[in-house]
């Protein structure tokens, strides 16, 4: 049993570091190492919220589909976060009804 752990452990300090990637809807990847990502389980909307505080990008995952909202404050993120009902603040809160509005990442 110790040897097998002694095994495991040295196999995962050999491996190597991958950052994860998603494609937005803006059909680009994304590199996820600057972002805290969260899983999300208690929202029937939101199934997955990474933030990059020094940058303001939010990208969020609806129906497995991530989008990128950027210009968005640490205030927002964490009212999010911490909304009774997640979903409707997003919905009223953050999510772009056009191109051009409020949180549009300019193409």
């Amino acid at each position: 049993m110790v040897r097998a752990l002694a095994l495991l452990l040295a196999q995962l300090a050999a491996a190597p570091i991958v950052s994860e990637t998603v494609e937005t809807g803006e059909r680009r990847p994304i590199d996820l190492a600057t972002f805290e990502c969260r899983d999300i389980s208690r929202s029937t909307v939101l199934q997955r919220v990474c933030y990059d505080r020094a940058q303001q990008n939010l990208i969020i995952a609806i129906n497995g589909t991530y989008d990128r909202y950027c210009g968005v404050d640490s205030d927002t993120v964490d009212r999010l976060l911490g909304a009774p009902s997640m979903g409707q603040f997003f919905n009223r809160n953050i999510r772009r009804q056009d191109v051009g509005s409020r949180y549009d990442c300019g193409g």
